[in-house]
C-alpha cells in the first residue's frame, strides 16, 4: 500500500515555498529583477564614463561663466564650491591635495580663452551627450522607443536643461549662503556660541538643500528628459526615494570610496578610480529609481505611454478580428453543402 502522506511535501518545504513566493512579490525585489533584465548596470557604467567628462567640462565653464561674480563674492564662492564637494567627493581639494580640481583654478577660470573655448565645445559634446544617453537609458527601462521628437528640437531642450541645472545649482549655493547666515543669526540672538552645534547645523541644512535639489533633478530626468507621461504620486514616490538614496550616498561618501581607493598600486589613480566608482553608483540610483517609477505604474495599470498603449490596443484588436476571420473561413470549408447533407444521409 502506497503511503499518500509521503508524497506530500513537507511543512518545512511549503513553508520556505510560501516565503520565497511572497519575497519574490515584494516591489523593491521586482525593481532589482526588472532592473538587471534590462541590462540596467551595464547602461549604468556607459553613463558614468560619461557623467566624468561632462562633469568636468561643466565646472569649468560655468565658473567661467559666473567667474565676475563668484570673484567679487567670497561666500557665494565657498557656498559652491561646498555643494560641488558634497555632492561629489573628491571632486573638489579641500586642502588635503586629494581632490581632482584646485579650487584657486578655477576661480582663475575664463571662457574667453583658447582653454574655456575647448571646454566650451567639450561641454556640448559631453553634457549633451550625458543627457541623451541618460534619456535613451531610461526610455530602455521602460520598454519604450526612441523619442519622436526633431532631432534638433531634442538637442535644444537638452541644453535647455543643462542650463537650468546649471542654474538651479547656483540658486542653491545662493540659498545655503542665506541660510548660513541666517543660522548665525538665530544662534547669536539665542546666545549659542558652541561651534559644533553651528556645524551639525549646517550640515543638516545642508542634506536637506541636496535633497530638494536632488528630488527636483530626478524629477525632471523623468518626466521632463525622457519625455515619460508620469503621474505625480509615481513620479514623486520615485524622486524622493532616489533623492534619499543619494543623500545616503552622499553621507557615506567618503567611507564608501576609502576602502576601494587605498590599494597602493592604485595610489596614482586613486582620485579618478574614486570618481569612476562614484559616477557608477550616482548612475545606478538615478536608473533603479526609474526602474521603480516604472514597475508601480504597471502595477497600477497605468500606462507609460498612451499612445503606445492605445496603438498596441488597435493591434490587439485587429489580430483578433482576423483570427475570428480565419476562423470562420475554416468553418465554412469543411461544412458540408445542403445536397451533400440531405442525401448523404441514410
Amino acid at each position: 500500500m502506497v503511503d499518500t502522506d509521503a508524497k506530500q511535501p513537507p511543512a518545512l518545504i511549503a513553508w520556505v515555498q510560501r516565503v520565497v513566493a511572497w519575497v519574490m512579490g515584494l516591489r523593491p525585489v521586482r525593481v532589482f529583477l526588472d532592473y538587471g533584465a534590462h541590462r540596467g548596470p551595464l547602461l549604468a557604467a556607459g553613463l558614468s564614463n560619461q557623467a566624468i567628462f561632462a562633469v568636468f567640462a561643466a565646472i569649468w565653464v560655468a565658473f567661467s561663466v559666473f567667474g565676475l561674480v563668484l570673484a567679487g563674492n567670497i561666500g557665494l564662492q565657498q557656498a559652491l564650491l561646498d555643494l560641488i564637494g558634497n555632492a561629489v567627493p573628491g571632486l573638489i581639494d579641500t586642502g588635503d591635495g586629494t581632490g581632482a580640481i584646485d579650487p584657486a583654478d578655477l576661480v582663475n577660470t575664463t571662457v574667453l580663452g583658447w582653454t574655456g573655448a575647448i571646454a566650451l565645445v567639450g561641454l556640448f559634446f559631453t553634457a549633451l551627450g550625458w543627457l541623451a544617453s541618460a534619456r535613451d537609458a531610461i526610455r530602455v527601462l521602460g520598454d519604450l522607443p526612441g523619442p519622436r521628437t526633431n532631432f534638433l528640437l531634442l538637442k535644444l531642450k537638452d541644453l535647455g536643461l543643462a542650463l537650468g541645472f546649471g542654474a538651479l545649482l547656483l540658486i542653491s549655493a545662493g540659498l545655503s549662503v542665506l541660510s548660513s547666515e541666517a543660522l548665525d543669526g538665530v544662534l547669536a540672538w539665542l546666545g549659542i556660541r558652541d561651534s559644533t552645534s553651528t556645524t551639525v547645523t549646517a550640515r543638516i541644512l545642508s542634506i536637506a538643500l541636496m535633497f530638494a535639489l536632488d528630488t527636483v533633478v530626478l524629477g525632471a530626468l523623468y518626466r521632463v528628459l525622457a519625455g515619460v507621461h508620469i503621474p505625480l504620486r509615481f513620479l514623486a514616490q520615485g524622486a524622493l526615494l532616489g533623492a534619499a538614496a543619494l543623500g545616503v550616498l552622499k553621507v557615506l561618501g567618503t567611507a564608501l570610496l576609502g576602502g576601494a581607493t587605498n590599494n597602493p598600486l592604485l595610489a596614482g589613480f586613486a582620485v579618478i578610480i574614486g570618481l569612476l566608482i562614484w559616477f557608477t553608483l550616482i548612475c545606478q540610483v538615478i536608473l533603479i529609481a526609474a526602474c521603480w517609477v516604472f514597475v508601480s505604474m504597471k502595477d497600477a495599470g497605468v500606462p507609460l505611454d498612451e499612445r503606445l498603449a492605445a496603438e498596441a490596443a488597435a493591434e490587439a484588436e485587429a489580430e483578433r478580428e482576423k483570427l475570428k476571420q480565419e476562423l470562420r473561413a475554416e468553418l465554412a470549408a469543411e461544412r458540408p453543402g445542403f445536397w451533400k447533407r440531405l442525401f448523404g444521409r441514410r
